[in-house]
């Protein structure tokens, strides 16, 4: 089978691999249907981060199961489903607490698309093992498209995870989200907003993202001309710039909340004491997801998020190499399933 794999900065190539077997209970395989891009994609497409390659590429996607091993009750073959994107069993007292991100049963790390935590594989492959498939596979709802939550095992889900739990401590009120890397920003404009944010301010540099972030409901700021933003009690970071990180959390209101869903690689500086004067909340880390994924699903299902208007392009599957290669927002890469979706919704 093929597999996308990253070979050196800007060199992805498809690479022959064994097809995954179901080799234990508990495990399924499944066909990718729908994938794309995490934001911290591009930087390892680039070459600006410490893994080297090759390794297999991908870990957002909508797939089909195509085979199950024995205990596995709650995805049937021919099922669509989102994949998790960290490996977690479910089971352990972190996952139970909801620390999937953090799950005992696993290395530090494990995800897919990453060498990081061990070699699970990549979610841009013909076929993916999927250990713990209970509790890493959410069903698809009857009538939501792949292509539209192909984000959901991550950047869509993370995004939601950063708005409703800070727009729970502070309802109604406004916020800033603060954009430059590719499409969780632009994601957390509409989770801001369906979370119950009166008004949603967007800060970027590139033109395209402002005009998209003013056609999901936010009011588009260019980061020339945000010198004085003044105070908002909700701030989410996902530019990966340690600059614009300053300046999310200098606009965090007194007592308020700043999340950072950027991953910056080495130590950046930060206001430590206008932070500490402002007695403000700062949250940074690896999103456990897959608690929120159902929720994030009955949205879209229910029409009040519509993620598939940040998607930036469709490419059909065999022109990954090419279409990643061209960094954009948010690519989509898809395919037909192969067994029609007979169990969906099962």
């Amino acid at each position: 089978m093929r597999v996308l794999s990253y070979v050196e900065a800007g060199l992805l190539e498809w690479r022959e691999a064994p097809e995954p077997r179901v080799d234990g209970d508990g495990v399924a395989i499944v066909r990718p249907v729908a994938a794309s891009t995490c934001d911290a994609d591009w930087a390892i497409v680039a070459g600006r981060t410490p893994l080297p390659g090759p390794f297999a590429l991908g870990h957002e996607a909508v797939a089909e199961v195509v085979a199950i091993g024995d205990g596995v009750t709650r995805v049937a073959v021919g099922q669509l489903v989102v994949v998790a994107w960290q490996i977690c069993c479910g089971a352990c007292d972190r996952c139970a607490a909801g620390l999937t991100a953090q799950c005992r049963a696993v290395p530090r790390g494990a995800m897919f698309g990453s060498p990081i935590g061990g070699d699970f594989g990549g979610l841009f492959s013909d076929l993916v093992r999927v250990p713990f498939a209970d509790a890493m596979l959410v069903p698809l709802p009857a009538g939501v498209s792949p292509e539209a939550v192909v984000s959901a095992g991550d950047n869509l889900t993370d995004a939601w995870a950063a708005a409703s739990r800070a727009l729970a401590a502070w309802p109604g009120a406004s916020a800033l989200v603060v954009g430059g890397s590719g499409g969780l920003a632009l994601y957390a404009v509409q989770a801001a907003l369906c979370a119950g944010a009166s008004a949603v301010d967007y800060v970027d540099r590139d033109p395209g993202r402002l005009a998209l972030a003013a056609s999901v409901g936010a009011r588009p700021i260019r980061r020339a001309e945000a010198a004085d933003l003044g105070e908002y009690p909700v701030v989410i970071e996902s530019s990966g710039n340690p600059d614009e990180l300053q300046r999310a959390l200098r606009a965090t209101a007194p007592g308020g909340t700043c999340h950072s869903s950027s991953i910056f690689f080495g130590d950046v500086p930060m206001p430590l004491l206008d932070m500490f004067m402002k007695d403000i909340t700062f949250r940074i880390g690896r999103c456990s997801t897959r608690p929120f994924i159902p929720s994030v699903l009955q949205l879209v299902a229910e029409g009040k998020l519509h993620p598939e208007r940040v998607t930036s392009a469709v490419f059909p599957w065999d022109e990954a190499p090419a279409a990643l290669s061209q960094r954009s927002t948010k690519p989509v890469l898809v395919r037909p399933a192969v067994l029609a979706g007979a169990a969906q919704g099962a």
